[in-house]
This record gives structure tokens, C-alpha cells and sequence, in this order.
């Protein structure tokens, strides 16, 4: 049998045609290579003894080479075992806590966006200016102004990170830019306060897009929450933008150097050649002094963080719809509804007896109480008030823990809570006319139409909820929150202190008793009903309007529409009186002796700083 030059034995090194496959149970071992450790292996059984290596050995092949068959004919090789590993320490070291896992809000949050655009910077920087230079003087027209380059700058950053406008974002959005107009026409502090308040919320929660009920609830407040990564945001977009084209910015700053020199030059020439045209440039320039340095920083510094933190939230918003609420543990049929049923039985017995008492009249009131009806009103209006609230938590409750297990428990849930719905709004309307039988004994107050305007809105709320349980209560929501900022606008489009003077006067009218201490501390807004007044109860009434409007230095910006309209007839028909004039007028039923030394002293007071 002729000898192959076997692969080890080639002095060329070349590699040769594979061998032909072993049969089964032959074992070979080819000597480890230079670059290749021994890859360890198992003795066979047959390997155990010589006897065992002999036999296998005269079934193979003969070798081709020494080193061949001394491979062959040696058992295998047997390796140390692997050392131990450590194990792997903790990522913080050995001695560090734990690493903390990220919150349930951080994992809302998307990604950081890019860099701020040119074109946000550029609004972003006009509301700071505009906010400097605008509402340092009031409230007026200039919060539309100063919102319509943060509203820009929110649609800039949505637009580059890709957001399509939805209907529900332009309902937020067109319903803020509505209520800021609230303190464009309106003088009364009050209904501004509310309407400012609500055009924030309606504005962020126009930049969340929220629809669930932790996302309406924290969405609406939720643009405080991008106040500092808004700052890091567009500090970002400045830097990049400042590190590629510094030429650009150089010659920015020159052009608006030279711009302002050539407006300030001529436009001082002008103003001294022409009286009239440097009384328009008086009105339309904002005053802007030394001494309002760090007011006008502060105003600016909160618009240009305002801005930031709008354009940061259009751009990568936190999507607080991702909170979930646990839902309650369903109740047995029973055990959830009697309760509610004695409720609905409880609400039903004083409904009754309300019906029976109000609308038979003043006469039935004080046959079955014993008080008249002004007294009777007064004493249950703020109760019944408070009973409609309870009303809501008992049914926010109910819900939690109502019985879902089938289509017959959906049905209890919606005739027991449906039955309470209905009930409370005959509890509202009870309220209502409670309030009604108030005012027309002793007159309409801002409390008293606050107070009104609260409970219709629960009454709208209860409607929504009726509504939510025939069609669904995924809309829910957003027509409460819609509910809500309608309700504030009404409020102040429609003047509560011109509805209160209006109502005064025609009482007036009507009985001859007046208030004038509480009227004339009305603001502007109430000027066009009390100028109906004759004299000398108008000129008492209007005195602290007409000395507050005389002394008022504000621009046009922050001048509101009542206040102009109240100027102007102010203008035409001014008050007068003569000293002690107003004492004693007008106090509708407060006996004078028991606060004479007090109002003396009050009117003396006044009327030595009074020149009107």
C-alpha cells in the first residue's frame, strides 16, 4: 500500500485535497497549530485502556508520517478548567446605590428636538421686546400684541418638528387668543384675572394636544414643566447658530444700529418742527425710563422664557395622556347602588318640597318658614351650592367603583347616576331661583354674580355628563375643559359690573333705594348705567371713576375699551357736587348713626384729596 504525503509532512506548506471521510467510531487528533489552541476534548470510552487504543488503531488507516500516527496512537489532551469569574460589579461601583430607575413622567417625554430655528429665535426675541416695552403700563390690547410672536414661535418649532395642526389644537388656541381680548374691552380686574388665567391654560394645553383626563388636568399647566428645558433649548440654537455664521451676526447688529440712529435723529426733528405729529409719537412710543430698568428686564426675562418654553413644548411635548389611572375594584350590584338609590330618594323628597314652597309664591315661603323671602333665599343658596359640588366628587366616585362586568351592570350605572344627574340640575335651577328672590330684595353684587355664574356652569357640567353617559365619555374631557373657558369668556364679555349697575339703577327705578358706597367703587366699565342716574345720586356714584380716569397716565396699549368709553362720557357730562353732598345718600336701609364718625371722617378724607 503506497504511502500520501499527508498535510503535516509537506514541506510546501500548500494545502491538499480533503482526505475521504473516516468511518464511525475512528478517532483522530491533528497536532494543534502554532496560532490555534487545542480544542479540548472527552475521552471516548474506548480510549480507556491500551487494549482499547491498539484495537482502534489497527482499524485506521496507516499514518503517513510519525508525527501522524503519534497523534493518533496518544489519548487526547485533558485542559485545566476555566478560572472562576468575578461577578460583574454593579454599573454605580462597588460602594455606589443602586442606579434609580426613570419615572413614570420621564418616559412621557420624547426626544430632545433640534436646535432652535432662525426663525423662532427671531420670534422668540420679539416677545421679549414686546413685553418689555408693552406691559409695564397695565392690561390692555397690548396681551394680544405680545402673544401674536409667541404664538408664531410655537407654530415655527411645531412646524419643524413635523406637527400637523388638529382641529382640537385650533380650538385651544383660537379660544386663548378669544380670552385675552377679555382685558382689551374690559376694565373690571376680576374677569381679567380669569380670563388671563384660563388663556394659559388654554394655551398649553393647545401645545400637549391632551384629551384623557390627567392629560386636560396637567396639560393645562403643563407649559411650567418646559420652563428650563426651553432655556437650554434655545441657548443651544443660539450657540449653533452663533459658531457658523458670526459674519452674519455682525452685520445684523450694524444694520439695526444704523436703523435706530436714522429713526431717533429724524424722528426727533420731526417732532420738534410739528406739536401734533410729537404728541402721536408720545402715544405710540412706550415711555421707557431709567428708573423701570429692572421692572422692564424682569418683563423681559419672563417673555423670553415664556416664548422659550411655548416653541420647546410645540416641538417635542410631554404626552401626559400616558398617565394612567388605576381603576377602582367593581362593587357587587347592590352594595354599589343602594347607597346612590337612598341618595337619588333623599334628592327627590327636597325637590318636591321646593316645588312646593318656591313656586307658590312669597306668600308660601313665609307661611311655611316663617321668614320672608329674601331671608329664605340667603339662608339655603350657598348651601345648595356646596350640595352641587358634593354631587360631582359622589359621582367621580361612583364611577370608579361602578359594577363593569356585564351589559345589564353598564345599564344600573346609567339609570341610577343618569336619575342623580337630573335631579342636581333641579337642585341648580332650586339655587337659582334662590339667588333671584335675593337680588331683587337687596340688589346684585359682584359675589352674588359670581356665585350665579358658578352654578350654571355645574348645571352645564351635569348636562355634559348626561350627554357623555347616552353617547360616550371619551369627548368628556375636552367639553368640560371647552365648558369652562366659555364660561369665563361670557363672564367677561359681558361685564359683570355693567350688569351690576344696570340691575342697581333699575331698581332704583323702580323702589328708589340705592347703595352708592358699594357702587362707586365699581370700576370703569359700570359708567354707561350709572350715568342714567339723576343727580346728585349720579355724581356720587361716578366721583371715584371719574378721579382715578383723570389721574391715569396709561398709553393706548393699556387702555382698555371701558375705559375709553367711560373717559369720553366722563368728557362730556363731568360730575359735581359740592362738599358733603353725597354724605347720607344712597345708603339703602343702613341706618346712619351707628358708622356717622366713621363716614364723616371718611368723607372729610376724600374730599380734602378730592379736587372733583
Amino acid at each position: 500500500m503506497s504511502e500520501e504525503p499527508s498535510e503535516l509532512s509537506d514541506p510546501s506548506g500548500a494545502s491538499k485535497p480533503s482526505e475521504p471521510a473516516e468511518p464511525a467510531g475512528a478517532s483522530t487528533a491533528a497536532e494543534p497549530s502554532a496560532d490555534r489552541p487545542p480544542t479540548p476534548q472527552q475521552p471516548s470510552p474506548a480510549a480507556a485502556s491500551p487494549a482499547a487504543a491498539t484495537q482502534a488503531a489497527a482499524a485506521t488507516p496507516a499514518a503517513t508520517s510519525p508525527v501522524a500516527a503519534a497523534s493518533v496512537a496518544a489519548p487526547p489532551r485533558l485542559q485545566a478548567p476555566p478560572p472562576r469569574q468575578a461577578p460583574p460589579q454593579h454599573p454605580g461601583g462597588p460602594w455606589q446605590p443602586p442606579v434609580k430607575r426613570p419615572s413614570a413622567t420621564a418616559r412621557l417625554r420624547p426626544a430632545a428636538p433640534p436646535p432652535a430655528p432662525p426663525a423662532v429665535l427671531a420670534a422668540v426675541l420679539a416677545t421679549a421686546v414686546l413685553s418689555a416695552l408693552l406691559l409695564g403700563d397695565g392690561l390692555g390690547v397690548n396681551l394680544l400684541i405680545v402673544a401674536v410672536p409667541a404664538a408664531l414661535a410655537a407654530a415655527f418649532a411645531a412646524r419643524e418638528a413635523g406637527r400637523r395642526l388638529r382641529p382640537w389644537t385650533a380650538t385651544w388656541a383660537v379660544g386663548g387668543l378669544a380670552l385675552l381680548a377679555v382685558p382689551a374691552l374690559r376694565d373690571a380686574g376680576w374677569p381679567t384675572f380669569l380670563a388671563v388665567v384660563s388663556a394659559f391654560a388654554l394655551g398649553s394645553l393647545a401645545l400637549h394636544g391632551s384629551r384623557s383626563w390627567p392629560g386636560v388636568l396637567i396639560g393645562s399647566v403643563g407649559l411650567l414643566d418646559s420652563t428650563g428645558p426651553g432655556v437650554r433649548w434655545g441657548w443651544r440654537g443660539v450657540r449653533e447658530r452663533a459658531d457658523g455664521s458670526r459674519g452674519r451676526w455682525a452685520t445684523g447688529i450694524r444694520t439695526t444700529a444704523v436703523a435706530l440712529g436714522l429713526l431717533v435723529v429724524f424722528g426727533t426733528l420731526f417732532a420738534s418742527a410739528d406739536a401734533a405729529f410729537a404728541d402721536l409719537l408720545g402715544r405710540l412710543i412706550p415711555d421707557v425710563s431709567i428708573v423701570d430698568g429692572p421692572w422692564r428686564t424682569f418683563l423681559f426675562l419672563v417673555g423670553l422664557v415664556g416664548a422659550l418654553a411655548a416653541a420647546r413644548t410645540a416641538a417635542a411635548p410631554v404626552r401626559w395622556d400616558g398617565l394612567t389611572v388605576k381603576p377602582g375594584k367593581p362593587r357587587a350590584r347592590m352594595e354599589w347602588a343602594l347607597p346612590l338609590i337612598v341618595l337619588n330618594l333623599l334628592f327627590a323628597a327636597f325637590i318636591t318640597l321646593q316645588l312646593v314652597v318656591l313656586l307658590g309664591g312669597y306668600e308660601k315661603v313665609r307661611e311655611a318658614t316663617g321668614l320672608d323671602h329674601a331671608q329664605y333665599a340667603r339662608q339655603g343658596f350657598w348651601q345648595l351650592l356646596w350640595a352641587t359640588l358634593l354631587t360631582l366628587l359622589v359621582i367621580a366616585l361612583a364611577l370608579r367603583w361602578a359594577p363593569r362586568g356585564s351589559a345589564r351592570d353598564r345599564t344600573l350605572v346609567r339609570a341610577v347616576l343618569g336619575t342623580l344627574c337630573v335631579l342636581t340640575l333641579v337642585v341648580v335651577a332650586s339655587a337659582l331661583r334662590r339667588m333671584d328672590l335675593y337680588v331683587d330684595e337687596y340688589g346684585l353684587t359682584r359675589l352674588r354674580i359670581s356665585v350665579a355664574a358658578m352654578e350654571l356652569w355645574l348645571g352645564t357640567v351635569f348636562v355634559l355628563i348626561l350627554a357623555a353617559g347616552v353617547f360616550g365619555a371619551r369627548f368628556l374631557p375636552r367639553a368640560i375643559a371647552v365648558s369652562a373657558a366659555g364660561a369665563v369668556l361670557a363672564f367677561g364679555l359681558i361685564s359683570p359690573d355693567a350688569v351690576v349697575a344696570e340691575q342697581n339703577v333699575r331698581r332704583f327705578e323702580d323702589r328708589g333705594s340705592i347703595d352708592l358706597d358699594y357702587l362707586r367703587d365699581l370700576s370703569a366699565d359700570a359708567v354707561p348705567a350709572l350715568d342714567r342716574l339723576p343727580e346728585p345720586q349720579r355724581s356720587c356714584a361716578l366721583r371715584t371713576v371719574q378721579r382715578e380716569l383723570r389721574g391715569s397716565d396709561s398709553p393706548w396699549y393699556a387702555t382698555s375699551w371701558g375705559e375709553a368709553r367711560a373717559a369720553e362720557i366722563l368728557r362730556e357730562r363731568p360730575v359735581s357736587v359740592d362738599r358733603g353732598t353725597c354724605y347720607g345718600l344712597g345708603t339703602d336701609g343702613v341706618r346712619e348713626g351707628e358708622r356717622e364718625g366713621e363716614q364723616d371722617g371718611y368723607e372729610r378724607d376724600r374730599d380734602e384729596y378730592d379736587p372733583y
